[in-house]
Formats: structure tokens, C-alpha cells, sequence
């Protein structure tokens, strides 16, 4: 298999004049960008940078995320990419456990950092560097299991983990959404999603076909759509919660999507119901991943074609990748059967920065616990059931939330649910349920509850609905759990 910068090389030769990348503000071609991608080569040499150190990136969604992927794949720089919706004492953290050398970012958010480091902010600075080492290079060898990127979990328990990615886990993962997403040479793929994860690993698929790249500063359902329109956009990376907030805008217009044939959903689940809502209105344009930040995006790949038949399902087994359903014990179950969804292939990460004991209970021997729960059809397909930490325990019971959250969102008038298991003396946990409404028809717990019984056993209903305005979520959209049961306890106190 290639390196990230082997490719990039090849189609910069192919394509000098081709445009790359653009955001609002600049365009560069395939030959600017290699330009300016060596020039920051050069630099990180000049300053004492060398293969292996990290370089800690953070700011919001601009060029510079991706002509810096081109740089640190050059160098063999290890970047360490921060999301720049976190608090500055989580960058804190991260950038100590990386033992980061040098940040790259917007000033205003490593002002925020109370840390002495070796920062470069974007803008006049950034662009002066780029100057000053222009036509300079250096080229480092690079092999396929060469860390690329040490990627933080979002730490919903505990503190993030260091995720070890290496060239071979970046381009198993970009082969494997070419392959969903239907990719070819004409494509232009874009990017609203932050650039720090999800949409970062489709940005490698340019590099297979030598695309162009357009990355857009933030995501306005309305605004957003013109802007595919305007920038004939055909593929791009989007969480459940963007699709939901623009499918239910009230001036949403299909017609605008015309050029775009593939959306790659991941990040989160999707209810069945509003998938096929979003599919009723598009067309079938949704290309499902399941993965996770240790096994980037394509544990399972579910082709557009087969979506509206398989709502419930995640797809079958990725491209770089085995997967099994086993027990406690790591036996594999038979078909049907509920146990713990593992993995093992290029897909997989090399395991967690500076950990060796979590790397050990996750990885084991070659195989990683994902921590969710699934079962497997006699044709190959996956379907997630729950997280394991997240399944309620109810008089001895397991009731797997998302079962409960597919119901609720069959109402027309849900836009989003989350629900949770809550102490109770008697049968040790209550299920306990949180609906958002989408204001398009009127929702009432009573109502929501008639549901519950008219679709599933009485044992599994919530005890308790609460309409409420929204749920709280991390930067990356990912509905959290965790804080809802704090924000529940504190109520019920």
C-alpha cells in the first residue's frame, strides 16, 4: 500500500492545474499546494521538527487543514488535530499527552491555552513562512505503518485517548469511502463537518482521484444547501444531526442537491424513520459507514442502493476489515445473536499515544473491542443494538436504548430522542426518556407513550418522557448521555 504523500505526489503530477482545494477566502491548485505544502516542510525542519515529533493543529474549518495533512504526510510529522469547539483546558490536556512541539492554528484559541509551546498562528504569520521557505523541500522516508495522526476520542468517559493512525489505516479507510461514496475522477468533495475527524478521513479520497476539495467555514442548513449548489459539490461527509436539521429546514429544496450523489453518514446512528424520510425527499443519495476513531469510518459500509431496504442495518463488513459478534468470553455467537461487535485489519489503529494498558483492553490480539453491541443477519448485514455501557438493566432485563429511541422517533412530530437508564430501588434501573420536538406537529408524552405500547413490550416503555428544547451534545454532534443522566439526577435531587 502507497503512503498519504506518495499519492498526493502523484496526483499533483497529474493534475498541476487542477484546483484543489478552495474555502471562502483563497483557491489553490494541485501545484500551489505542493509549493506551499514543501515550503511548511522546510520550516518544520528549520525548527527542529523532525519524523515522528507532533504537530498540534487547532483551528475551525479552513485550507490550511488540508495543505498541512500534505505537509505532516511529507515530513513524516505525526499531527495531532484538536477540535476547536472544546474548552481550552481539554486542548491542555491533549497537547501535554502528545508531547506536541509545535501549533499551528487561529491565534484566538491558542491564547486560550495556558501552556508555553512553539505556536505559529494562521494568517500574516502563517503566509509569511510560507514565503520565506518557498522552493525549499524536505522529503523524509515514509513507510505504510509510519504514524500519520494521533487522533483524540471525545472523551464521553473519562479522558480522551490518543488514537495511533497510521498511513495504512488512513488510506484503507480512504479506499474503503471511495468505494461507498461511488467515487470517480469528476468528483468534488466537500467539507462542513469538522476537518478535525469525520470529514478529515473523506478528505483522502482526493488523493486516489485527484479531486477537488471545497471547505466551507460553517453549517447553516439553508446557506448550506446554496453552497453545494453554487460549488456542484458531489460528495460529502455529514453527521445524523445535519442531515435531520436540513431535510426539516422549512425552505429545504431538494432540487438544489442535484449534483450531490453521495452523502457519507457516520458518526452517530440514525433513527430508521428519519432515514427514510431524508431518503423519501432526496432520493437515495446516503451512503452508511459504522466506525469509530480506532477503525476509521468503515468497519461496515452500506451501499446507497440498499439503504431504503435496510434501514435498521449498518451495512456488511468493510473493505479492510474482519468482523465478528462475540460473548463475554470472545466466543463467536451464531447469527442473531447480541454480543460485542470486534474487528481486526488494516482498518484498525495501531493503538492509544503513551497507554499501553488500555491499548491491551482494547486491542486484543490484533482484535478491537468496539464497546457496541450488535448482531449479524445470515446475509452478512450488521445491526447495531446499543452501546454496552449504555444498555439499562430493568429487573434483570437488558432493554437496549435505541430500540426505545427508534419508536419514539416514528412520531411525526420528533425530531430527535435519547434515552437513558436512571437508578430505581425496586427493579434497578428505570428507562427514562428525553424527545426534542420538531415543531411541525404537536407531540404530548401521552401520545408518545400510546406509541411505546402499540410497538413494543409494556417492560421496555419509559417510565418517565420529557419533552424538552434539546439534549446536550459534544462539538462533534454526538448526543451525550453521560451529562443527560447528570442533568436528570440534578432535577430529580
Amino acid at each position: 500500500m502507497e503512503t498519504i504523500g506518495k499519492l498526493v505526489i502523484k496526483s499533483a503530477n497529474a493534475y498541476p492545474t487542477k484546483i484543489a482545494v478552495k474555502d471562502r477566502h483563497r483557491t489553490l491548485t494541485y501545484a500551489e499546494l505542493m509549493e506551499r505544502a514543501y515550503a511548511l516542510t522546510a520550516f518544520f525542519q528549520k525548527v527542529g521538527l523532525r519524523k515522528g515529533d507532533r504537530l498540534g493543529i487547532l483551528m475551525s474549518n479552513r485550507f490550511e487543514h488540508i495543505e498541512l495533512d500534505v505537509a505532516v504526510a511529507l515530513s513524516g510529522i505525526i499531527k495531532v488535530p484538536l477540535n476547536y469547539r472544546l474548552h481550552p483546558k481539554e486542548h491542555e490536556y491533549m497537547l501535554k499527552d502528545a508531547g506536541v512541539n509545535l501549533v499551528i492554528g487561529e491565534a484566538v484559541l491558542i491564547e486560550a491555552i495556558d501552556l508555553k509551546m512553539n505556536v505559529l498562528p494562521v494568517g500574516e504569520q502563517y503566509e509569511r513562512v510560507i514565503q520565506q521557505y518557498r522552493g525549499m523541500r524536505n522529503n523524509e522516508d515514509i513507510g505504510e505503518d509510519d504514524l500519520f495522526a494521533i487522533m483524540y476520542t471525545s472523551g464521553t468517559t473519562g479522558n480522551p485517548k490518543g488514537v495511533m493512525l497510521t498511513h495504512r489505516n488512513i488510506l484503507a479507510g480512504a479506499l474503503s469511502l471511495a468505494v461507498a461514496c461511488d467515487a470517480n475522477y469528476g468528483d468534488v468533495i466537500g467539507h462542513v463537518a469538522p476537518l478535525t475527524h469525520g470529514s478529515n478521513f473523506l478528505s483522502h479520497v482526493a488523493w486516489l482521484y485527484g479531486l477537488t476539495q471545497v471547505v466551507f467555514d460553517k453549517f447553516e442548513p439553508e446557506e448550506f444547501v446554496n453552497d453545494l449548489e453554487r460549488e456542484q459539490v458531489s460528495i460529502i461527509f455529514l453527521v445524523p444531526t445535519m442531515v435531520n436539521l436540513m431535510i426539516q429546514h422549512p425552505n429545504f429544496d431538494p432540487s438544489k442537491l442535484s449534483t450531490l450523489k453521495s452523502i457519507n453518514m457516520a458518526g452517530s446512528p440514525i433513527a430508521a424513520s428519519k432515514l427514510k424520510q431524508a431518503i423519501s425527499l432526496t432520493g437515495p443519495i446516503y451512503a452508511q459507514t459504522y466506525g469509530q476513531v480506532e477503525a476509521p469510518m468503515c468497519i461496515t459500509m452500506m451501499p446507497k442502493d440498499e439503504m431504503a431496504d435496510k434501514l435498521e442495518s449498518c451495512g456488511r463488513t468493510g473493505l479492510f476489515v474482519d468482523v465478528k459478534i462475540v460473548d463475554g468470553a470472545n466466543v463467536e455467537l451464531a447469527d442473531g445473536e447480541v454480543g460485542e461487535i470486534i474487528c481486526k485489519g488494516s482498518l484498525v489503529m495501531k493503538g492509544y499515544w503513551n497507554n499501553k494498558q488500555t491499548t491491551a483492553d482494547t486491542l486484543k490480539d490484533g482484535w478491537l473491542h468496539t464497546g457496541d453491541l450488535g448482531w449479524k443477519s445470515p446475509e452478512g448485514y450488521i445491526h447495531i443494538v446499543d452501546r454496552k455501557k449504555d444498555v439499562i438493566i430493568s429487573g434483570g432485563v437488558n432493554i437496549y436504548p435505541r430500540e426505545v429511541e427508534e419508536v419514539l422517533n416514528l412520531h411525526a412530530g420528533v425530531k430527535e430522542t435519547c434515552v437513558i437508564g436512571v437508578p430505581d430501588d425496586k427493579w434497578g434501573e428505570n428507562v427514562v426518556a428525553y424527545v426534542v420536538p420538531n415543531g411541525t406537529v404537536p407531540v404530548t408524552s401521552e401520545e408518545l407513550l400510546a406509541l411505546c405500547l402499540e410497538n413494543m413490550a409494556s417492560f421496555k416503555k419509559p417510565k418517565e418522557i420529557h419533552i424538552v428544547n434539546a439534549l446536550p451534545k459534544s462539538s462533534y454532534g454526538k448526543i451525550l448521555k453521560r451529562e443527560l443522566r447528570e442533568q436528570h439526577e440534578e432535577v430529580q435531587a
